[in-house]
This record gives C-alpha cells, sequence and structure tokens, in this order.
C-alpha cells in the first residue's frame, strides 16, 4: 500500500469526525522513523483578519543595497558556470538533463536540489539556455579565470559595502572556489562557516553587517513593545538561537526577563551559554520546530512572546510549525520572526548546503506548498497566508514594499494569536478518536486545530 493512500486514509478518517471539515495529513520525524501529524479545521469559515502595524523602530539609514547584492549573486553564478565547464560539461553541442549533470559532478542525492537551483540562477542570469520540452540545458556561456577574477574582487567590494566583516568575505571566496568538492559531499561547509569550532563568520552573517543590524534592531523593538505588554515578568522562548546574534539585540532591550534559548544543537547552545553568562533569567534546552511538541516546552506556561530568526524555513511544513509556535503562546501574546524571502544565487554556492536533508533524515523535503520544488525560503506573501491559516491575526511585515532595504529579502513579522468567534476542533479529542479509529502506525501522534489549509499534498478521493 502506498504511502499517499496511507495518508488518504487517515485524511478521510478525520475528516468524518464530528467538528472537522477538513483535514490535512502529512509526516514528521518521531527519532529515527516517520509519523503521522495533521491539521485539522472547523466547518465554520475564518475570521476576517486584522492588519498589524510595526512597532515604531529606528529607520534604515545604511546604503542601496541592491547593487551589492547583484555583485554577490553575480560571482555566484560565475563560480558555478565556471564549475560546470570545469567537469567538462556543455562542450560545444551538447545539452545535459539535470541527472546527467549531477551525475558528472558526483552529486549525492541530498544535495541534488541545489544543482536545480544552480541552472535555475543560470538561466535568469542568461549564462544557460533551456529547453523545458526536454528538461535539457545548453549551451552554457563559458566563464574564464580572468572573469571570474573580476567578480571575485567585486563581490569583496560588496562585501566591504555591506558591511560583513572579514571573515565573511573569506567564507564566500571559500566556498566559490570549492564547489567542486562542496557539491560532491567530499568538503561540507560547516568546515568553513564553524572553522575550529569559532562562530565569528556565522555571526557576521547573522549580526554584522548593514541588513542584519537593521532587522535585529526591528525584532527587538518588536519583541520589547510585546513585552511591554505582559503583566509582570515577561516569558520569551527563541527557537533556534544559533549563534546568537539576534538574541543579543533583543537581549539589550529588555530588563528583568525569563528567556528560554532553544536549539537544535548543542554545540550553538553551549555557545550560548558562554557568550551570555553574565546575563540574569536565561534558560538554554533543545527543540526542534520539526519534532513533535517537545516534552520541555509541554511542560511551560505560555509565553508572552515567541522569537525566531532565521529558523522558520526549516520547518517541514509552515502552517504546521507557525500553529504550534501559537499553541505555546499566551493569548495576548506576540510572535516575532526574521526570514529571508528570496531565493539569492550567493546562497545555492554555500549557506544551502546546511539546508539539505541528511542522508538519515525519515522525511525528507517540505510537506507544504514547497512540496517538490527546489526552494526553501517562502515568500512574504505565502508567510502572511501561512499565519492567517495559523491561526494570527494583526500581521505585520518590516521593511514593506518599496523600502530601500526590501531587495535584501530580508522581513521581520509580528503577528498575535487570532481568538475565533466559534471553537476550533479541539485536538486532543480529534487524536483521540483518530487513536479508536486507525491502525496505531497511521494514528497522527500530533493534531493542530488551523483556521484554513493549504492545498492538500495528498490526492483528493
Amino acid at each position: 500500500m502506498s504511502a499517499d493512500h496511507d495518508l488518504l486514509r487517515v485524511r478521510e478518517v478525520l475528516e468524518a469526525l464530528p467538528g472537522v471539515a477538513a483535514a490535512e495529513v502529512f509526516r514528521i520525524a518521531h527519532g529515527p522513523v516517520a509519523a503521522v501529524a495533521a491539521l485539522v479545521r472547523g466547518h465554520h469559515p475564518p475570521d476576517p483578519t486584522t492588519p498589524g502595524t510595526p512597532a515604531p523602530s529606528p529607520p534604515y539609514t545604511g546604503p542601496d543595497v541592491t547593487p551589492a547584492i547583484a555583485a554577490l549573486d553575480r560571482a555566484a553564478v560565475l563560480a558555478m558556470a565556471h564549475t560546470l565547464h570545469g567537469a567538462g560539461l556543455f562542450t560545444p553541442g551538447n545539452t545535459h538533463t539535470a541527472t546527467e549533470i549531477c551525475e558528472r559532478l558526483r552529486v549525492p542525492e541530498r544535495h541534488r536540489w541545489i544543482i536545480r537551483r544552480w541552472l535555475t540562477a543560470l538561466t535568469e542570469h542568461d549564462l544557460l539556455a533551456a529547453v523545458p520540452a526536454q528538461a535539457r540545458y545548453g549551451p552554457l556561456r563559458a566563464v574564464t579565470r580572468a572573469e571570474l577574477g573580476v567578480a571575485m574582487v567585486g563581490l569583496d567590494a560588496a562585501r566591504r559595502e555591506l558591511g560583513y566583516p572579514p571573515a565573511m568575505g573569506r567564507f564566500l571566496q571559500t566556498t566559490l572556489r570549492a564547489l567542486p568538492a562542496l557539491v560532491s559531499g567530499q568538503r561540507t561547509v560547516q568546515a568553513s562557516l564553524f572553522e575550529g569550532g569559532a562562530t565569528d563568520t556565522a555571526t557576521g552573517n547573522y549580526r554584522d553587517n548593514v541588513i542584519s543590524r537593521h532587522v535585529n534592531a526591528v525584532a527587538a523593538t518588536a519583541v520589547a513593545h510585546a513585552a511591554g505588554r505582559a503583566a509582570g515578568r515577561p516569558r520569551v522562548l527563541e527557537i533556534g538561537a544559533g549563534v546568537g546574534a539576534t538574541t543579543e539585540s533583543v537581549l539589550s532591550e529588555l530588563g528583568s526577563v525569563d528567556y528560554l534559548f532553544t536549539d537544535v544543537s548543542s554545540f550553538f547552545l553551549d555557545a550560548g551559554r558562554r557568550r551570555f553568562a553574565g546575563r540574569p533569567g536565561l534558560r538554554y534546552t533543545l527543540v526542534d520546530i520539526n519534532a513533535p511538541r517537545s516534552s520541555r516546552l509541554a511542560a511551560e506556561p505560555p509565553f508572552d512572546v515567541i522569537l525566531a530568526a532565521n529558523v522558520l524555513h526549516n520547518a517541514r511544513h509552515a502552517t504546521r510549525g507557525l500553529a504550534l509556535l501559537r499553541e505555546l503562546l499566551a493569548p495576548d501574546g506576540t510572535l516575532v520572526f526574521l526570514e529571508s524571502c528570496r531565493e539569492h544565487a550567493v546562497l545555492s554556492t554555500g549557506m544551502q548546503f546546511l539546508m539539505s536533508a541528511r542522508a538519515d533524515d525519515p522525511v525528507p523535503g517540505f510537506a507544504d506548498f514547497r512540496a517538490g520544488g527546489d526552494r526553501i525560503f517562502p515568500t512574504v506573501g505565502e508567510w502572511t497566508t501561512s499565519l492567517h491559516a495559523a491561526g494570527f491575526d494583526h500581521v505585520a511585515v518590516d521593511p514593506g514594499p518599496g523600502d530601500p532595504l526590501a531587495a535584501a529579502g530580508q522581513h521581520v513579522f509580528t503577528a498575535r494569536p487570532r481568538e475565533p468567534s466559534r471553537p476550533r476542533p479541539d485536538p486532543g479529542a480529534v487524536r483521540a478518536a483518530a487513536a479508536d479509529l486507525l491502525p496505531t502506525a497511521l494514528a497522527p501522534i500530533e493534531v493542530h486545530a488551523v483556521d484554513a489549509l493549504a492545498p492538500s499534498t495528498v490526492p483528493a478521493p
């Protein structure tokens, strides 16, 4: 019996339950195996949405980032083209499929989506021709070492213009020159990003540049504004705190606070303990946004603010991840998150290698609107739609359209839980009823009540 057939069976059972109008069913990782999760909505339509207003924040006063970002992307696509030619691909008169290119480059399955991103970027930059009807590519314009060298000089000038430290410049140069080893898996991005266990380069990416400094300041203002609405000592949860670049900005705006710093990696928790050792009120624990709701978080009282900086794009299902966070918030709490909403070409030559599914991942890929594609980052519109679907309201986005920083693609979202006029389905009751009607292996391990569903990834009956 196919996996899709199993999920369809679960969906049919859920949609036959009282109070459930529709369900979306997918798989999530549960330790080393896959488990079923579900989103359910009631019979009534969602209440009208209420737009939000960003908290007052410092205006951006830095340079126009558009030319510098274009220079970074230009260096990236030229390095991609040079790598393909270096592997003997696209000799005169030859075309190739994406699979043939991956085989020539010896790309493991987990990284092949990145090569497909390369092909998209190369065609968008008019370096590569595509024959969509045959799913073939070619010819590819030749890129000389001299041309690539000029682009590398432009890359470093762009790095300085954007305020990235020299360590980040070295990282970009290293990854572009090491692309054959990166795509084949002979070298990892982690080796350059966290060389010798240091976090300086990652901090440069997430803090020490004009873009990150501004969006971190915007997020800090939003968190402080939300924390100020709390009764008593504010409770803040940070998901995926990483190197603590946004944490630092946020803590500088907060007084006495109960702050739970979380990440999927003990490496970052230990780094956070060292970095914020003198700051009272911080606690640390492991949390994976893609795992079933952590027992550590289930035991916590509701949070006044939840912060997530450059992590929610890793959620296998965007609406499910947001619904989980909504359930952890107090009714008058606030969600603040930072996200990159554009697929810049330079990401496909470095940071996106960190985003490939593990070889042993029981459920690789996405289960939402990104399923079957090769992109990571939802757009501003997709995040807004997912927030409303997950039960959030008062959604605000900064920077907005036309802002001088919008070209960077980094945005700060703020939202508050919506109190529906009629109750949503009871997730506990739905889960218990499904457990009585389904085999143990198909009973949903978690159920989230939402206000709307995206088009299902399971075939219709």
